[in-house]
């Protein structure tokens, strides 16, 4: 073989790589549409290395609230969905965005408020009986107001203490659960908030936890694989090897390993 045939066959070889590799990386990486708490919590940061350690998969996630997490799935635009509000999942399957969802992990709400406590609900046990005491006091009360699983939780919950918050005391910032704590933090006022997101920030000033433990505020999470029949180009192999792994007792093990100061964040509960 001549100098100049090795060098064409090297050349021809070099294309060849570069043509392939970046439809290899294309295979291996899927779109997660997630909620801004599983993002801001850590949890991510925390389980996808791990992931990718083990499958080769890169997840790629795009972390809004869980209402525009799933118009994402609807637009085809992920492959994957993974948000906390089990009664608008039950419709995006019912609609045929995907055909299975799956429970994955759950942790609760809890309600944070400044340590002055002017409406006088630290203690209590009951977030509608805490909402009504806020409203009645008109004690400043910041909502996320994003249409995201937490905004939906807080709106039942208004709901069931009969009251539909108004006037200049309720804030609504559409925004993430990160920035929606620091306008609570700033205005030293009452906000809803997932415990993940809530024991990941930092910027708390004089807020602390102020009701917690009414089984209302439990805050299950659920994964989709978003449907290929609908959308051929999501990537089914995949999409649905992450959920497999969530739902596996690795991955199981490892969502309950993630902490912060001590104290765990999610706890995980599939239902095989």
């Amino acid at each position: 073989m001549t100098f100049t045939t090795c060098r064409l066959l090297a050349i021809t070889i070099a294309v060849c790589n570069l043509l392939i590799t970046p439809a290899l990386a294309q295979e291996k990486s899927i779109v997660v549409s997630s909620t801004t708490s599983t993002e801001q919590s850590g949890l991510f940061g925390f389980i996808l290395p791990i992931f990718k350690m083990k499958t080769g998969i890169d997840v790629k996630v795009v972390a809004v609230g869980t209402g525009q997490a799933l118009d994402i799935g609807r637009r085809g635009d992920a492959d994957v969905v993974f948000v906390h509000d089990k009664p608008a999942e039950e419709i995006f399957v019912q609609e045929g965005y995907s055909t299975k969802r799956n429970e994955v992990m759950y942790n609760d709400f809890v309600l944070i408020g400044p340590k002055s406590d002017p409406a006088k609900v630290g203690g209590g046990k009951d977030i509608q009986v805490a909402l009504q005491k806020i409203s009645a006091a008109q004690a400043p009360f910041v909502s996320r107001g994003d249409k995201s699983g937490t905004h939906a939780a807080e709106l039942r919950y208004w709901k069931g203490a009969s009251i539909t918050p108004t006037g200049s005391w309720y804030k609504e910032t559409g925004s993430g659960m990160g920035p929606a704590l620091n306008t609570a933090s700033a205005m030293n006022a009452y906000i809803l908030a997932d415990r993940g997101t809530w024991l990941s920030f930092k910027n708390r000033g004089d807020l602390v936890i102020l009701v917690q433990g009414d089984p209302k505020l439990f805050n299950q999470y659920g994964v989709m694989l978003v449907n290929p029949a609908k959308f051929p180009h999501v990537k089914k192999a995949e999409g649905q090897a992450f959920i497999d792994w969530l739902i596996s007792k690795n991955g199981q093990d490892v969502i309950a390993s993630y902490q912060i100061g001590g104290e765990q964040l999610f706890f995980p509960n599939p239902k095989k």
